[in-house]
Order: C-alpha cells, then structure tokens, then sequence
C-alpha cells in the first residue's frame, strides 16, 4: 500500500540501508534521474547524489543518532543536466539491526521551469497570431504583383525582356512558399494513434541520407513509450526541421543523438499528465550564440546566413497543438533540444 501511495508523489522519494545502498526509489524518482528502478536499486548513494564527504557523514549520523535534517539547496549533477534540489533526510529504525534512511529530493528549479514554460507558451502564442497576420498582409498585394507580371508578360515581344517577368514572378512564388510555411497546414490534421519512433525513424533515415557519413545518427530509444495520437507527418515534419538545424550546427564531423524517455506525473505548460513522451535531439556542434537562446522559436530569428528562421517556429507551433512543448540548452560544445509531448489526456 505505501509503494502505491509514494508513487503518486511529486517528489522523490529514495530509500537506503544501512551502508547508503538504494533499496526504494518511487516513480518520481526514477524521472528525476531518468532512469529505471531495476537499473537504479543497488547502487550507493554517492553515485546518486553526488555528494561530498560532509553530506555522507550527514546521512551516516541520521541512521547512527536517529536525527533527521535538511539542506534547503544542493546541486544534483545529472547525466545531462545540474539540477537545484532541496533534500531531507529521515531515519527509519523500526528494526534497529537493519536500519535505513528515507531520503527526499524536491526540484527547486522545477517551478522556475514551470514558469518559463508558461511564458514561453505566452510568447509562442503572440507570436503565432502576428506571424499570421504578417503572413495574409504580405499575400494579398503577392498575388497582384504575380497577375501584374504575367499580363505584362503577354503585351512584351521582347524575350529578353520577358526575363525580368519570369523574375517577378518566381520570385512571388518564393515569396507565396514562404508565406504558406509561416501561416502553416492548410488542412485539418489527420490523428491517428502511433509510435513515436517511426517518425523518429523516418527523420533519421532522410537525414542521413542528406549527410551520407560525415555525421553519425545515434539512437537511445525508450521502447516503453506508449503509442500517442498525433499527425504523422506534422511530427516528422517538427523533428525533421530541428534534426537538420542540429546538423547544420557540425561544421565537419560530429554525431547527433535521439533519445526518447517516458516521464511519469509530469507538469507542461501548467497542467500535468500522467504521462509524457521526452525526445531529446542532442548534437556536438558549435552550439547557439548565448544572445539567440531567448529568441529561436521567433520567426525571421536565425544564426545561419542562408536560413530562413522558420523551421523552429513552425516545429514548436506543431508541437504546441498537441499540448507539448520544446526546450533547448546549448553550449559551445552541446545543444539538446528536448521535446515534451502528453501520452493521454491532461489533468487539468
């Protein structure tokens, strides 16, 4: 009955014996450390929390002298991330030869992240309703200057002359292209239930084809996702879009990696699932110029000369349809990109 009621928990909950080894973990925890209990249980507390000597010697005096406590701010280091956690721990001796100690890990920076999602959300919303608006304002006098140009075009013997009119006018067709992207899918979606590694698999078969074997597609799927219901093709299309930005970032040679992870009681943009789909798409590129990071998912935002600073806008527009959400960190040595999306409804 307890496992039932701390696997609803929000916070982890981490239980070790004696000699610090883990012999509990609840579902919180294993998404904190985005990891498996059957991988995570055995293992020293030290590997864990990457603690110094000081918080070692703390938990042994709780298990020694029965006598809880609490640190307000401890950095975890995880295999992808720091995270800011506060962490108490509680002696349990109700046996006093096996005695254990109950550990809480609650993430601090999981509010802040919360906030920012929702501001992020905020933003893509404005943003989407002007991009639209941009996007009518330009097409209309578009298509005049197109029906200009090709009855211009019948008055003129001249062939040279009818050049400059087949410039205008593929140019309004560039221009038309652009603008059918900015205002996206001009047909309803269609939702069917399937797996999200078949759209990860179609990417990364179109990708590497593009890129023969300069750079190296990886892949660390988490076979438990369940199926979810989306658009196929809108998904590849928001997968494809980053995954060929991540290999534009790889100047010569380097290696993008797809990572998915299923994620248990999980908080997007304010409202939590049950569950959720995280697909990481991690590249070892030079990395996005810290004075981007804010503006990437802006239209007309990019950091390649030939770019058109659409393909993220239009992947978190997709994303955002089915209540998820991207994310994205990057260094001078790594950016990950990490897509949220809900399997099954929202408890709202």
């Amino acid at each position: 009955m307890y496992k039932k009621i701390l696997d609803n928990i929000n916070e982890a909950i981490l239980l070790f014996n004696r000699d610090l080894q883990l012999i509990y973990i609840n579902t919180a925890g294993e998404v904190l450390f985005e990891d498996s209990a059957r991988h995570l249980l055995g293992r020293p507390a030290k590997d864990l929390l990457s603690f110094d000597r000081s918080l070692k010697d703390d938990l042994l005096r709780c298990i020694e002298r029965n006598e809880g406590f609490f640190d307000h701010e401890h950095t975890l280091n995880l295999l992808h991330k720091k995270i800011t956690i506060s962490f108490s721990a509680t002696p349990i001796v109700d046996n006093p030869e096996e005695p254990e100690v109950l550990v809480e890990l609650q993430q601090l920076d999981r509010h802040i992240r919360i906030s920012k999602e929702e501001q992020l959300i905020a933003q893509q919303h404005i943003s989407r309703m002007l991009m639209r608006g941009f996007a009518h304002e330009i097409k209309n006098p578009l298509g005049g200057l197109r029906g200009a140009a090709q009855l211009l075009e019948l008055e003129l013997q001249d062939n040279d002359l009818k050049e400059y009119t087949q410039i205008i006018i593929k140019e309004a067709d560039r221009m038309q292209t652009l603008m059918d992207k900015m205002l996206g899918p001009n047909k309803p979606p269609n939702i069917v239930a399937l797996n999200i590694h078949e759209a990860l698999e179609r990417v990364r078969q179109l990708v590497q084809a593009e890129l023969s074997h300069r750079i190296i597609i990886k892949r660390d799927y988490d076979p438990s996702i369940p199926k979810l219901k989306a658009d196929k093709n809108q998904l590849i299309q928001a997968f494809l879009n980053i995954i060929r930005n991540a290999s534009q970032a790889i100047v010569d040679t380097g290696e993008i990696t797809l990572r998915t992870r299923i994620h248990r009681n999980m908080t997007i943009a304010g409202k939590q699932h049950k569950l959720a789909a995280r697909i990481d798409i991690i590249d070892n590129g030079s990395g996005i110029k810290p004075e981007l990071m804010n503006q990437i998912f802006y239209p007309m935002i990019t950091g390649r000369s030939d770019g058109t600073g659409l393909g993220l806008p239009i992947s978190q527009s997709i994303i955002n349809q089915y209540n998820g959400i991207i994310e994205c960190t990057s260094t001078s040595e790594n950016t990950v990109f990490s897509i949220y999306l809900p399997v099954g409804n929202a408890n709202d």
